[in-house]
């Protein structure tokens, strides 16, 4: 039996020059907000983005977006770029992996299309055979983990900010090893983050 060509599943992540992608569940991520909210950074996400077709994320991902974002599209002030991801994100398909959140609970903010997983072996294996484009997990440190373990990541996408954290979530698995290719950087001289673009050989 013969197979079509799979989705590409891609990891998007903003790391500390430590490792760390998070200091904690109550990060407000202040310390990388200057350097993945500037211009030259909505240029490099929105070549990410507008490649996807679903968006995956954990479940504190999911209410730290939807308590923010909402409101940054509507803001006029905000830039056309960003107006643009927040209307993709408020509509592309979404699905949110949680041992506690019910199909209810997403139900009750502004964004649409979104669905409860508890699996994300399982859900990205099924994904990755389904129609669509690629499959971009966000930012979601506990999920690009379980995704790396099992092999199921082809590209990563990494934004790393000129701060250390000192302790707090790290973005890579500690357990499993795994072998890359710089497909490309780019530098954001103006707040001295490197995003680095990794693909699998």
């Amino acid at each position: 039996m013969s197979f079509g060509p799979q989705r590409t599943v891609i990891a998007d992540a903003v790391v500390s020059i430590d490792g760390y992608s998070s200091t904690g569940p109550d990060d407000d991520m202040s310390w990388a907000m200057e350097h993945i909210s500037s211009p030259q950074s909505e240029v490099f996400y929105e070549g990410i983005w507008r490649g996807a077709s679903t968006a995956v994320v954990g479940r504190t991902n999911w209410e730290g977006f939807t308590s923010v974002w909402p409101g940054l599209t509507e803001d006029p002030s905000s830039s056309t770029r960003t107006r643009d991801l927040g209307n993709w994100l408020a509509t592309v398909e979404k699905v949110v992996f949680s041992t506690t959140l019910q199909q209810a609970d997403l139900e009750t903010t502004q964004w649409t299309n979104a669905r409860v997983a508890r699996d994300p072996e399982a859900e990205v294996r099924s994904l990755k055979t389904a129609p669509g484009r690629d499959i971009l997990v966000l930012n979601s440190a506990s999920i690009i983990q379980t995704l790396l373990k099992a092999d199921l990541v082809d590209e990563l996408y990494l934004t790393v900010v000129p701060a250390t954290l000192g302790g707090g979530v790290r973005l890579l698995p500690t357990d499993h090893a795994s072998t890359w290719q710089l497909a490309g950087t780019t530098t954001i001289p103006t707040t001295g983050a490197v995003t680095l673009h990794y693909r699998r050989p």
